[in-house]
């Protein structure tokens, strides 16, 4: 299963999210766009779309969610490969993109893991979460001679049918839970003691500060994230990287460096999520993001080894973000609960992770930089950090939500 779902998410969403940024220049050339009509897509979509994760996620198997929404993030990847100038049918795009990237992308593979596993779920979560960086790196090392071979849409349209192969692995080998092969988690001869806990419903989890702390915290680092990799290219070329092979090749190093980075900080912190208070493991991850953002306003072409340290920092503090929620929603609310929980915090955490970087854009085309916009990143880092760490121990989490049963 873990083999599976590491190449699952890889292809659905590592290497198309990791990798759209690199095109959005070439968006901006051929089109015309400015950068805010560009970073708008993504946004727009989600807002759109909001309502899909609560809807399908838990009514659906969660491995069918994953071959169908692959469908979708291929189909939006041809498109921006084929589409025209109308700024329109771009947005048509990115919001068949984000439905995909809904009900394909991290939500089934959490529930899908986390329901697999218990006592080793962090580093089990680690390693499929690798697999992002894993496949998003070979698209970042891909999409620079691809497009320098055969131009922007054909690079685009390789990567779509690159994420179709996800369908044998979704289809053949993943599970949803142990029961559908006459199992239990972790290989047990019983079940789980969690497993039998009645789920909580969504009311019941809006009832509890403490879930709208874990709201909050995960909205800001994720869109703390989505900030830097939305605008990295667009900053190295404000920041005297040429326009063309130059920012292309100071983008691939970031974005590969960024990727390899994220693989060594996914596996660390999924070890220490199983052993020590997932809490404060990813209260340090968003605090460590938080300070390669100053870094990264130092970046230029006569100091490139700040691009280097910015990067790896980044890099690895980006990799225990996004698997750290589900560990922590499903450690505190309980694994029935996990669907539930996911199907608000990651339409919510989409937000977040779409609408700071177009807020950015607004803020660089006016003041004309980057440095009040990033000063803005970092504050909404900062709070996320907070959020976390003031979350209580799940003891009282369990039984506030007990009290509301």
């Amino acid at each position: 299963m873990t083999a599976a779902a590491f190449v699952t998410l890889g292809l659905t969403v590592g290497l198309p999210y990791y990798n759209l940024p690199f095109f959005y220049d070439y968006f901006e050339r051929a089109s015309g766009w400015s950068r805010a009509d560009i970073t708008l897509g993504f946004p727009l979509a989600a807002l759109l779309t909001l309502w899909i994760g609560p809807l399908l996620v838990p009514r659906f198997s969660a491995r069918k969610l994953i071959a169908g929404g692959s469908v979708l993030i291929a189909l939006s990847l041809a498109g921006f490969a084929f589409m025209g100038s109308a700024l329109s049918i771009y947005y048509v795009f990115w919001a068949i993109f984000t439905i995909g990237y809904m009900i394909a992308g991290p939500i089934p593979h959490q529930l899908i893991i986390s329901h697999w596993f218990r006592r080793n779920r962090g580093k089990a979560m680690a390693i499929i979460y690798a697999g992002l960086g894993l496949w998003g790196s070979i698209g970042s090392l891909a999409v620079k001679p691809l497009t320098g071979q055969f131009g922007y849409r054909a690079a685009l349209a390789i990567l779509a049918a690159v994420v179709l192969l996800s369908w044998p692995a979704a289809i053949l080998f993943l599970r949803d839970q142990p029961a559908d092969l006459g199992q239990y988690p972790d290989g047990a001869s019983e079940a789980a003691e969690e497993s039998k806990l009645a789920a909580h419903s969504i009311a019941q989890l809006f009832a509890s500060f403490s879930f709208w702390l874990l709201l909050l915290g995960s909205f800001c680092a994720i869109a703390t994230v989505g900030a830097i990799n939305f605008h990295l290219k667009f900053i190295f070329l404000d920041q005297g990287f040429e326009k063309g092979p130059i920012a292309d090749g100071a983008w691939r190093t970031a974005s590969v460096l960024i990727l390899w980075s994220s693989i060594a900080g996914r596996l660390l912190v999924g070890a220490l999520a199983d052993r020590f208070s997932k809490k404060w493991v990813m209260t340090g991850t968003f605090a460590l993001v938080a300070s390669t953002v100053p870094v990264l306003l130092f970046v230029s072409p006569a100091r490139e080894n700040l691009l280097h340290l910015f990067a790896v920092l980044f890099g690895f503090g980006l990799g225990a973000d996004y698997m750290l929620i589900p560990l922590i929603a499903a450690d505190q609310f309980g694994i029935n609960s996990l669907s539930r929980a996911m199907a608000v915090i990651l339409p919510v955490n989409t937000i977040g992770q779409t609408w700071l970087p177009y807020f950015v854009s607004i803020l660089r085309d006016h003041l004309g930089s980057y440095t009040i916009a990033m000063r803005l990143v970092l504050a909404v880092a900062l709070l996320g950090a907070l959020s976390i760490a003031i979350v209580p121990d799940k003891q009282t989490w369990q039984r506030k939500l007990s009290a509301s049963s």
